[in-house]
């Protein structure tokens, strides 16, 4: 048998673990979270018809960057991944992929993507996407397992999509696009928080720590609800400016309040079980308050 040959059945055995790993490397759900986001605010920000090619090119450029940023964080953490009951199975703990292979994927992802932003959206919006990228790969990632404080350098990037989607859509900075980033900024704290007390043994484990002070006990669901509490005031403030309707801020009140419900009874229970109840819902109120906004919208002639 030539080598040739051996090379080509190398591949075609390999293909499919390559190509399911690398899927599983792009992270999916938060990928495409992360580009919803910031798609609603790109519809927001919009004023007139929508160009449709240049709202796919923009979701195409975001999920480019977001994954780039997903593959780093994991050739940083593979050696505390493998530690972690959730993330042992990677492929780079597992060594389906290498970490020469993931570094070749996260570079084209990100460059493609940011070329995309550069070429097809905006210079601002491109130098957004870029920041992000670095402040969640190279700041937030690292700092894990240093202090809690990498809760709040992480949701900066994670705040970053609606303002990359208003940008776009825009090409400018101001008021609209700091409310909907301080939104998604207050958001991530009840929702982070609420994830590592969730995971807090399996996180311990690889010491990463995100709660704060002394970890799952009343000071930290205190934090949770007063960080939830300022989500009801903030999801006003786009009614009051002029960028939605009155519908879509009740709406937000009515999330809000429901969502600091969960937060009194974390207070009250200090458990897992309603820790995971604010963890699920924190992901319900961010895009049902997203797509009110954008469905009330005000156009402005």
């Amino acid at each position: 048998m030539t080598t040739e040959n051996i090379n080509i059945q190398y591949l075609f055995t390999q293909f499919p673990a390559k190509s399911k790993a690398i899927f599983k490397m792009l992270k999916m759900r938060l990928s495409l979270t992360v580009v919803f986001s910031a798609g609603m605010a790109y519809i927001l920000g919009n004023t007139g018809q929508i160009d449709g090619l240049r709202l796919f090119i923009f979701l195409i450029a975001g999920f480019l960057v977001t994954t780039s940023s997903n593959i780093i964080n994991q050739i940083i953490e593979k050696d505390s991944d493998k530690l972690m009951t959730r993330t042992q199975n990677r492929p780079l703990p597992t060594g389906v992929l290498n970490v020469s292979e993931a570094v070749i994927l996260s570079f084209v992802t990100g460059v493609v993507g940011i070329y995309l932003f550069v070429n097809y959206i905006n210079i601002n919006a491109a130098l957004l996407a870029f920041a992000s990228l670095l402040l969640y790969a190279f700041a937030y990632t690292p700092m894990k397992t240093v202090h809690p404080i990498a809760v709040f350098i992480g949701a900066i990037p994670g705040a970053l999509p609606p303002m990359i989607g208003w940008v776009g859509a825009t090409n400018q900075f101001g008021w609209e696009p700091g409310i909907l980033f301080a939104i998604q900024f207050v958001w991530q704290f009840p929702h982070f928080w609420a994830i590592a007390w969730v995971l807090d043994e399996d996180y311990k484990k690889a010491g990463i720590r995100l709660l704060p002070g002394t970890g799952q006990d009343a000071n930290t669901a205190f934090q949770i609800m007063i960080y939830t509490l300022f989500l009801i005031p903030l999801g006003f403030v786009p009614y009051l400016m002029g960028m939605t309707g009155i519908v879509s801020a009740i709406i937000a009140l009515v999330c809000g309040v429901l969502f600091l419900a969960q937060t009194f009874y974390l207070m009250k229970e200090c458990s897992r079980k309603a820790a995971r109840l604010i963890m699920f819902g924190s992901f319900l109120y961010l895009p049902i308050v997203q797509i009110a906004f954008v469905l009330d919208k005000v156009e402005k002639i």
